[in-house]
Order: C-alpha cells, then sequence, then structure tokens
C-alpha cells in the first residue's frame, strides 16, 4: 500500500492515469467512466477508477503544486502506472486565449522548487513527444480548438512580483501559467514515465485571479465547458494510445 496515495496493485491494474489538481475534479472526471468507482482519499490524494472505451483508468488527485505532485507520480510509479496526463487549471499568459480554452502543453519553464530538488534549473521539463502528438491529432478529429505550447510552473500566486513575472513570461510566448506542469514532466522524464499536460484556461490575461477562480470552482459555464473538452481529449488521447500498444 503506497503511503500518500491509499493504493496497491491489488486495486487497480491501469497503466493510465489522469492527473486532476483538485480532488473535486476526480469524481466530475469518473462520471465519463464505465464502472467508476471511488477508490478512496488521503490528504488531497482522492482516487477514482474506471474504463474507457475498453482502457482502464486510474483518477488521481494531485492536490495544488510540485511537491504533491511528485508524490503522486512516484506512488502511481509503484502501482504500475507509466502514462499520466495532467487535467489541470492555468491562468493565460496570452490575450488570445479565452476562458475555457485548452492548452496541450509540449514543454514547461520549470520556477517550481520541486522540479529544481529532481534536477538542475537547466534540465528541460518535456511532455512526451508521441503522447503530445496523439492529444493534438484526436483534438483535431474531435473539432477542439486547442493550442499546443510552453507554459510555466510556479509556486505562489500571492509574490510582490507577480504582474512583472507574468508580463515578462508572456513576452517570450509562453501561453499559460500553472504549478503543476513542469513537476510532472521532470519527475515523470527521470523515472522513465510517459506525460502530457492540458490545461483548461480560467482566468484570462490580465484577469482578477481571485473572481475568476471562484467562478471556475462554481461550474460557470465557459470553465465547465473548457474542463469537459479536455477530459474528453485526454480520454480519447488514451484510447488511441492504447491500440498503439497493441499493435
Amino acid at each position: 500500500m503506497q503511503p500518500h496515495i491509499r493504493l496497491n496493485t491489488s486495486m487497480t491494474c491501469a497503466k493510465y492515469a489522469l492527473l486532476p489538481g483538485d480532488p473535486g475534479r476526480v469524481d466530475r472526471i469518473a462520471r465519463f467512466l464505465d464502472k467508476a468507482k471511488i477508490l478512496g482519499q488521503n490528504r488531497e490524494f482522492r482516487a477514482a477508477c474506471g474504463w474507457y472505451r475498453g482502457v482502464e483508468i486510474v483518477v488521481l488527485s494531485t492536490g495544488i503544486g510540485g511537491p504533491s505532485t511528485a508524490i503522486a507520480i512516484e506512488e502511481l510509479r509503484q502501482v504500475g502506472i507509466n502514462t499520466l496526463i495532467r487535467i489541470g487549471s492555468c491562468g493565460a499568459l496570452q490575450d488570445s486565449l479565452a476562458l475555457g480554452d485548452v492548452i496541450i502543453a509540449h514543454g514547461a519553464v520549470a520556477d517550481d522548487g520541486a522540479s529544481k530538488t529532481y534536477a538542475p534549473a537547466s534540465y528541460p521539463a518535456c511532455a512526451d513527444p508521441y503522447l503530445t502528438a496523439t492529444l493534438i491529432q484526436q483534438a483535431k478529429q474531435m473539432n477542439i480548438s486547442a493550442v499546443c505550447g510552453l507554459v510555466r510552473s510556479h509556486d505562489s500566486f500571492y509574490t510582490d512580483r507577480e504582474a512583472e513575472l507574468d508580463a515578462e513570461w508572456s513576452a517570450r510566448g509562453v501561453l499559460g501559467a500553472d504549478m503543476e506542469t513542469a513537476a510532472l514532466m521532470v519527475v515523470g522524464a527521470l523515472r522513465g514515465l510517459r506525460t502530457a499536460s492540458l490545461l483548461n484556461v480560467v482566468v484570462a490575461h490580465n484577469g482578477c485571479l481571485e473572481s475568476s477562480i471562484n467562478h471556475y470552482v462554481q461550474q460557470e459555464t465557459l470553465c465547465q465547458q473548457g474542463e469537459e473538452r479536455q477530459i474528453s481529449l485526454a480520454l480519447q488521447a488514451i484510447y488511441f494510445d492504447s491500440l498503439q500498444g497493441e499493435q
């Protein structure tokens, strides 16, 4: 039994995992699965499993930030998971992105502490290219307008330099900001796991953080639709990726 996520190999044989941050999102993702069941919850780690088109999938919340995300990845690896897709939210760093838009992150600026604990800052935080390509392909097939690019992962919403940092990375073409993607990619790469990150824009560029997050928590329409699109996209990508593994 893994000490934090409270899972073991007798509970699931899945190779795929979806990783939302918010424990409340686990139940919403589970509604997209067949034979879904809640496996349990400990601290920020709420777990469920189910099937999508014949593929078994674990859903596990990671909580907020890189440290708890790293714990989730390490312990999921111990129970046999080898492919992980983050189903997260982010703030936009470009005016072209609207609430509910989906970002496919092919890499991340590792401005978080967890990534730097595992590797030097120069170590690239990159998604698995084949898994990312499958997400891009399925987005086109499903007519989901998704933007592929870089995001920035950081450790706080409330530093005195937030506006300055956002402007700096926006000018460099970074699409959005979250707190988990870099840790997912760095730890995943070091442990030989395949990772990808799908982010739903819940705060517009130069928008109000507090009101935007509150609207998202209340499941207002645009953000809710973005979440549903990213879940559907991730599940379809997992299905088609599993077919490649059978060849």
